[in-house]
């Protein structure tokens, strides 16, 4: 289940190396648009988070991840082939398409398995190898352009997929029991959207979240133009890319902590205002510095800006959830499925502001802070209007 779910970080964060090269085979003009192979995957996966659960839940677990991988193995196909630009984000929003079911069948798979503290065990290994994923997988990307073209990453993903997919078939039997199996249906899609986005609570962290998943996909777009161009880190560039993705999983593991001790409003509150400010602050030092920050401050501001952001996602999403005990497998299908399409409508926004300066990127960030920081206050002045 690991390494089923680890397919679509890998597919993002192996990539960004060869963005550079991709840019000059695909006869891309305008360096921006070559941000598009990242977002576009997070496009396809928005559309099949919500299919796949009511798949699952109809048709089994194991035939829903067999359906979803030959998607993503024939979007990887296309991607692989591609001698133009649109033809390469038809294969990876085919790619994001397909994966999805990865993500959202294999927690099923989990759950239909162990609960309690059982459970939290194996997420326990899903954690640490999302961690490790994002933190390898431009390494892997980047050692594989020593030696091949950028269809040699689209190779290796591809035979990772399958080997996880074998692994799967031999090793996981059906964990889907006869008696909880339901009739395919879009009705109970249609009807979970229409209760979520009905509920005020709900949709304010979703958009919250969102936004804030938004100015991260902004990151992930003009990484390799920003760190492997702009700064000159050349084939250094993934150490330093995967260092921030380890402080991420750091800050997520540090969150786990907190949440024990103060409430996840707290905590939020806490990690919005920083952010914000120290975007903020960045910003105006970049104003004075023509729109640039030193390679050293501009580290400093990503790895503290991560520690936040790790603190922030899991608890908006849990918070989205909360209202939704009696239908979570579908609410979560349907919220994660709004976070992700706002997320690539933000981030992609972003990211196509780049101009040869990390001002757009921060200024970027500072918005997307405060545009959540003024959600989630809103959202706690009507609950507390509620409870009063």
């Amino acid at each position: 289940m690991a390494m089923l779910m680890s397919i679509t970080a890998l597919s993002v964060d192996s990539m960004i190396p060869a963005l550079g090269q991709m840019t000059k085979d695909l006869n891309v003009t305008n360096a921006n648009d070559i941000q598009l192979v990242i977002s576009a995957i997070f496009f396809g996966i928005s559309f099949g988070v919500v299919i796949y659960g009511p798949f699952a839940d109809s048709y089994g677990r194991k035939k829903a991840i067999y359906v979803g991988v030959s998607i993503f193995l024939l979007g990887t196909l296309i991607a692989i082939f591609s001698t133009s630009l649109n033809m390469m984000l038809l294969g990876r929003v085919i790619q994001g398409f397909g994966s999805a079911s990865c993500r959202v069948v294999s927690l099923a798979i989990i759950r239909d398995k162990y609960e309690g503290r059982e459970m939290a065990k194996i997420m326990s290994l899903i954690i640490m190898v999302f961690i490790m994923v994002p933190a390898l997988a431009p390494l892997i990307g980047q050692t594989i352009l020593l030696f091949a073209g950028w269809q040699a990453i689209f190779w290796f993903i591809f035979f990772f997929a399958v080997a996880g997919v074998t692994w799967m078939h031999f090793r996981q039997r059906e964990t889907l029991a006869f008696e909880n199996v339901r009739s395919f249906s879009f009705k109970p899609i249609l009807y979970g959207m229409i209760e979520t986005v009905k509920h005020p609570i709900s949709l304010g962290y979703t958009f919250a979240s969102g936004t804030m998943f938004g100015a991260f996909v902004s990151y992930l777009s003009s990484a390799q133009q920003i760190m492997q161009v702009q700064y000159n880190l050349g084939e250094l560039f993934p150490i330093y890319f995967g260092i921030l993705a380890i402080a991420y999983g750091i800050s997520s593991y540090i969150n786990s902590k907190l949440v024990a001790r103060f409430t996840i409003e707290q905590v939020c509150f806490f990690f919005l205002v920083l952010q914000s400010s120290l975007s903020l602050t960045f910003v105006i030092v970049s104003f004075f510095n023509g729109g640039n920050l030193t390679f050293e401050l501009f580290y400093f501001y990503q790895m503290a800006n991560f520690f936040c952001l790790g603190c922030l996602f899991g608890n908006f999403s849990s918070m989205a959830l909360q209202p939704f005990g009696h239908m979570a497998g579908l609410a979560t299908s349907v919220i994660t499925s709004i976070q992700t399409l706002l997320a690539v409508l933000v981030g992609g926004s972003i990211a196509r502001l780049y101009n040869g300066s990390v001002q757009p990127m921060i200024a970027g960030f500072f918005l997307c802070g405060a545009v959540t920081l003024f959600i989630f206050l809103k959202l706690r002045s009507q609950s507390l209007k509620q409870k009063s």
